[in-house]
């Protein structure tokens, strides 16, 4: 397919058709806190940060956000374990703060459903990558989201981080698409989205009764849901694992 990738900020045009492109995310993803109330806040602060794939047609296939951040800042230094909520909130609080900043994050890559399996998604790494280097930083970092780990959310992350295949890649395909595109996988980030709902929103998300106290495996989900159905809540933690690309 071929594409033609521009930052937000060089095609202001294309925010409505970004934001209206389909994808494959579960519902009940949109609901962590964090994403909703900054996600829109990312075009708006950073659109040369944001990028956006179009085909022969000019239709939207995918999208790359990213944001700068300074992880070197006092108290820092460790990629956090809050993982993406906590890298969104450093690269805001640094923003209002007017801080130096000196890493770029990854935060999302979304190809339409009918474009995927083509290697869209390693090709909007490639220029997320790009244009952090171009705009002079030496690395980023992305909290990935192993695009295969819902398959066995009983597994700890902690093992399926770090399994590989027999030619030593990643074992997760999207983990995989990292690493040979010159990432390292260096931690785990246990607590990097919460989504807290009510039983009834749990329910309106995914269709599953959550009437059952303990864990609930969620089509979608990376690890289970905590069902406390007796308090009328239920609480998805999930994990990413980040990797760190020197430019």
């Amino acid at each position: 397919m071929n594409l033609k990738i521009s930052t937000l900020a060089e095609r202001p045009e294309l925010t409505g058709a970004m934001w209206a492109m389909p994808d494959t995310w579960a519902e009940f993803v949109q609901y962590d806190l964090v994403a909703w109330s900054h996600m829109v806040r990312i075009a708006v602060e950073w659109p040369e940060y944001v990028l956006i794939a179009t085909d022969d047609a000019g239709r939207v296939v995918a999208r790359a956000f990213s944001v700068p951040f300074a992880l070197r800042a006092e108290g820092r230094g460790e990629l956090p374990d809050g993982g993406w909520d906590q890298v969104v909130l450093w690269a805001f609080s640094d923003l209002k703060r007017g801080r130096e900043t000196d890493t770029v994050s990854a935060v999302e890559i979304t190809v339409v459903p009918d474009a995927q399996g083509r290697g869209l998604s390693g090709r909007m790494l490639a220029a997320l990558r790009e244009n952090a280097r171009g705009r002079g930083y030496g690395e980023v970092v992305a909290p990935v989201r192993p695009n295969a780990k819902h398959l066995e959310p009983a597994t700890p992350v902690e093992e399926y981080a770090w399994r590989t295949r027999d030619d030593g890649l990643p074992h997760d395909p999207w983990l995989r698409t990292h690493v040979r595109a010159g990432g390292v996988v260096e931690k785990v980030a246990p607590v990097s989205m919460t989504v807290s709902g009510t039983t009834a929103q749990w329910r309106d998300w995914t269709g599953l009764p959550f009437d059952t106290e303990g864990l609930v495996e969620v089509p979608g989900a990376l690890v289970p849901v905590h069902c406390a159905p007796a308090r009328g809540y239920a609480v998805y933690v999930e994990p990413n694992v980040w990797v760190r690309h020197v430019l």
